[in-house]
């Protein structure tokens, strides 16, 4: 039997132990004596409680949350603090963490990156926030450590927001959904459904955290079977593993496309936050006697085996062992996706890369909210203890999670151990996920435990004819491939794993360097401003009609938030609203941008009062379907075609860059994630839907007409005329799904910013 299976249906937990098909519904009648359905039963869930506790809605159904804290890294919190400050900010209402974990090696841009530092503190101090400095501790691990507990809900502008193995449901959205928590508003959500991750069985000592996120990625990802979901975890095999074990597969849940994570708790959490100095934060957390899942996913952790995670997503999985049995074939399938992304033959040679040895890596990274847990460390040090990493192409970077992780390594002597064996220790940085830090050369592999493995993440640039490829794995494979001078290798091949020392928390580190200011704002302490920092630019309320042309078409099957807007150095723009955007679909269409810019010219001609020139034929076509349609009622911008968009992290900037050139719409078959269609919204544009094909090019236009009243009147449906040539060249069924009264409001506004001006 493989190690996981996925039930059809939903299922009915019992006693927090026996799993019962729905359909087997009788049998728990029979052995409980009582009534059972799955409207009541959903109730039992952890996750059910929970949200119910932070609903304000008063309906079951729809969620208006409040959350008890929020959390921003560098390159978000700038942009968030902005928009609030925009929309009437005045105090941080709610404890608001702003780590300093993606930008800070300020190794680019010249003082910038330093720059967005000041200002994060100077808003702590200003606004009454909590600021982490650089190297301090990654934006989760501080949140672990410091601020989840049982109970408690907390909202990211980082997609990894995950902290269910402490109790808390935590969710990574884009950054207005945080402004909305600043100022007082909702996180408005139909009420999700629960999926079961029943855990059972134990791990084998070589498996770590990433092994079994990575198993249950690969089980689920494709089919979408946790998609904006929360997933639960519960059964016995939860009590195997220790709480921090527990964070690196908890991380990882994101990259199912879930909304949400939560565990059942025990004596190990609460051993955990009392070590951390926080016991009162603990909560017991079980289902109830008898609780309804609308889905299950059965993990039997003994029959799991070290993974890996092939170029170019997490879901790419292999065992290492299969892997290394049939390396010709499957790296074949790698270097032919290599050749689809690069747009050219022969940009990747992975088989080259394979002798008599076996498959030899040059690079290895442990890091990270994932990597850089101290258990995972650990592991990784007593598997190199008095070992080499070799003196040829292979290298090990190895960055403890926080300053406090750090120094109990210290004292352990583990950074002694992974040093001598010539790992270079770095600290506490996110750089390596998304392609600021450790990027690889050209043509080479790297092996990373940390959450992501998108192409360009890892900092190449394929279109520039440079490209790199990484794999997932846990630490433990990590360790033994640097142990065998970087030749793939499983951890099971070594016997060194689960002599893990109790990990003692120091705090002093956080009491001498993080500003603790909530509750304390201090009005009169100014923001400061570097010359990169820049305000919004103004952004128009939604036109009665809309006239969009496409710059953009995307038929890959999934379109990262990664390819939208790139990650790298591209992040130390992220306060720059127009700078950043010239990077915008950079790596995928490097035509974008001048595209979007002549768009929103022919719109600035057209605020001016006139239709521009070379419009007039377009024009005298939608007069065809309009006859009324004037400069006056026809607001010009433009959109994006993709047919799955968004899959990834968090970042608003993903749409608010399509938004400042002019941007008015996406037209997608489906959105990969809540959050990027949130994004689409809070930043003002249409989140059109078809399941047409699209019979458009780009240079093509798509008129809409009564957009704006259809919108605000909460319809759902709408024809997208296709103008080609000056001619009406067919039509297009275009929809919206459901959406709040305030996100079709804030559509129709022109974004967030307008639309809480106005309500101010």
């Amino acid at each position: 039997m493989d190690a996981v299976k996925l039930y059809e249906g939903g299922v009915y937990l019992v006693d927090g132990e026996i799993v019962v098909p729905e359909a087997e519904v009788d049998a728990v009648k029979q052995a409980k004596g009582c009534e059972v359905t799955p409207e009541s039963a959903r109730r039992g869930t952890i996750a059910y409680g929970i949200m119910q506790a932070h609903n304000t809605s008063g309906d079951e159904s729809s969620l208006k949350v409040k959350f008890d804290a929020l959390t921003s890294h560098d390159i978000t919190y700038v942009g968030i603090v902005q928009t609030a400050k925009a929309s009437g900010l005045t105090k941080f209402p709610i404890p608001y963490v702003l780590t300093c974990c993606h930008n800070s090696l300020c190794a680019v841009g010249g003082t910038i990156n330093e720059d967005d530092h000041l200002f994060g503190l100077s808003a702590a101090k200003h606004y009454g926030g909590i600021y982490v400095p650089p190297h301090i501790a990654v934006i989760h691990q501080y949140m672990r450590e410091m601020m989840a507990g049982g109970g408690k809900m907390i909202l990211g502008s980082d997609s990894h927001t995950r902290y269910g193995a402490l109790g808390t449901m935590a969710i990574g959205e884009g950054g207005g959904e945080l402004v909305k928590q600043l100022l007082g508003q909702t996180y408005d959500v139909a009420t999700p459904e629960v999926v079961a991750i029943y855990l059972e069985g134990k791990p084998a000592p070589y498996v770590g955290p990433q092994d079994i996120a990575l198993t249950i990625i690969g089980a689920v990802f494709e089919r979408g079977y946790v998609k904006n979901k929360v997933m639960e975890f519960v059964g016995p095999g939860v009590a195997t593993m220790t709480t921090d074990f527990r964070n690196g597969v908890d991380v990882m849940t994101t990259e199912t496309t879930c909304l949400s994570s939560i565990w059942r708790t025990d004596e190990d959490t609460k051993r955990f936050l009392a070590d951390h100095g926080r016991a009162e934060d603990f909560k017991q957390l079980d289902p109830a006697e008898i609780a309804y899942y609308d889905g299950c996913v059965r993990v039997d952790l003994s029959k799991i085996r070290p993974m890996i995670a092939l170029p170019f997503h997490p879901s790419n999985v292999y065992t290492i062992d299969e892997l290394n049995a049939n390396l010709d074939d499957i790296l074949a399938t790698v270097e032919k996706r290599a050749d689809e992304i690069s747009g050219r033959t022969g940009s990747l040679d992975l088989r080259g890369k394979v002798d008599a040895r076996g498959l030899h890596v040059q690079q290895g990274t442990i890091a990270g909210c994932a990597g850089g847990n101290y258990t995972n460390v650990i592991e990784a040090a007593h598997a190199l203890r008095g070992k080499s990493c070799g003196d040829g192409e292979f290298a090990l970077s190895v960055y403890p999670s926080s300053q406090p992780v750090f120094a109990d390594l210290v004292k352990k002597g583990a950074i002694f151990d992974l040093m001598q064996a010539g790992a270079i220790i770095r600290t506490a940085f996110c750089g390596p996920c998304f392609g600021a830090g450790d990027t690889p050369a050209n043509n080479t592999l790297a092996i990373r435990h940390t959450t992501r493995n998108f192409p360009n993440r890892e900092g190449s640039k394929p279109g520039q004819g440079q490209m790199s490829a990484v794999a997932l794995m846990d630490a433990r494979s990590i360790a033994a491939t640097a142990a065998n001078g970087g030749v793939l290798t499983s951890a099971e091949t070594l016997d060194c794993w689960g002599d893990v020392p109790e990990h003692t928390f120091d705090p002093s580190s956080y009491e001498h360097r993080v500003f603790n200011g909530f509750s304390a704002a201090k009005e009169e302490d100014p923001l400061v401003y570097g010359p990169n920092i820049k305000d919004w630019p103004e952004m128009e309320p939604l036109g009665e009609n809309v006239l969009l042309q496409v710059c953009s078409k995307i038929l890959d099957p999934v379109t990262t938030t990664d390819e939208l807007i790139p990650s790298g150095e591209t992040s130390s723009y992220r306060s720059n609203p127009l700078g950043l955007a010239e990077f915008t679909l950079s790596r995928r269409d490097p035509g974008y941008v001048g595209r979007a810019k002549k768009t929103a010219a022919l719109e600035g001609e057209r605020l001016d009062g006139k239709v521009p020139a070379e419009l007039a034929q377009v024009f005298d076509a939608i007069r065809t379907v309009t006859p009324d349609a004037s400069a006056e009622n026809v607001e010009i911008g433009s959109v994006v075609y993709a047919i799955k968009p968004g899959d990834g992290s968090a970042r608003e900037q993903a749409a608010s860059c399509q938004r400042v050139l002019g941007g008015l719409a996406n037209i997608t078959r489906q959105y990969a994630t809540k959050r990027y269609r949130s994004n689409v919204m809070n930043w003002g544009m249409i989140p059109f839907q078809s399941e047409d094909e699209p019979a458009f090019e780009v240079g093509d236009f798509v008129y809409v007409p009564g957009v704006r009243e259809a919108i605000a009147s909460g319809a759902s449906e709408f024809c997208g005329h296709i103008i080609r040539d000056g001619r009406v060249a067919g039509t297009m069924a275009l929809y919206v799904a459901p959406m709040t009264d305030s996100e079709r409001q804030i559509v129709l506004d022109g974004c967030l910013i307008n639309f809480n001006r106005k309500e101010r």
